[in-house]
């Protein structure tokens, strides 16, 4: 969807320089580089944010119903349920350690962590967490995107605050999944694989099945 390129377009762009990040430097080098700068405010913004994508979410995407739009929660479903399962079967197909297990062989490193957070050992690639994250927000973006194409007005203001609330929505998502990587839950490369999966499924799921879905159109002339 073109409408929807101002989202995609910064997204690959952020996937670029993940993946340059992740060929130029090794792993554990590259985790502690990023977890370099732990700040109090910081370790309280991203401990309770990371929790987001555990149930609240899923929370958030019941609102519809309350509007009589029960397609757009079933949609959401559909893709938390797609990408989740391929989510677990890379998880007990690859079965890699999380952070705080390689770092427990590294005697010179000390690896930040954050005060109250139940640490994970196994299972790490890819991100769960990551993937809920861009799994909603991109969802989000589709139907906004969607609203925007069929709506009548666009105006330069309304342009303006379309692209705004994309662009809101993709930081919404990189802060979700960088948040992992800050928690030392994850590596930069369960993020990175977590978020395409999230951001692959819906728009899938969205290109080959929204006649039959989400029927807004139909909604929208009733």
């Amino acid at each position: 969807m073109k409408t929807l390129s101002v989202y995609s377009i910064t997204y690959l762009i952020l996937l670029m320089i993940v993946f340059g990040l992740l060929y130029a430097y090794p792993k554990t080098e590259l985790h502690l580089m990023l977890n370099s700068c732990h700040t109090c405010f910081q370790d309280v913004f991203f401990k309770y944010y990371t929790i987001l994508a555990e149930w609240p979410l899923y929370i958030l995407a019941l609102i519809p119903l309350i509007f009589k739009k029960k397609e757009l929660t079933i949609f959401y479903a559909l893709c938390e349920l797609s990408g989740g399962t391929v989510l677990q079967i890379l998880k007990h197909t690859f079965s890699f350690d999380r952070p705080i297990c390689v770092f427990e062989n590294y005697q010179n490193a000390v690896l930040p962590l954050v005060q109250g957070v139940d640490m994970h050992h196994g299972n790490s690639f890819p991100s769960g967490h990551a993937s809920t994250f861009f799994v909603f927000c991109t969802c989000c973006a589709l139907f906004l995107a969607y609203r925007y194409k069929t709506s009548e007005q666009h105006s330069p203001r309304t342009w303006i605050l379309f692209n705004v609330s994309l662009l809101a929505l993709l930081i919404l998502a990189a802060l979700g999944a960088y948040s992992r990587v800050y928690l030392s839950q994850h590596w930069l490369s369960d993020v990175c694989v977590g978020s395409i999966i999230g951001f692959i499924t819906p728009c899938l799921m969205f290109y080959f099945g929204k006649n039959k879905i989400l029927k807004l159109q139909k909604d929208e002339k009733k």
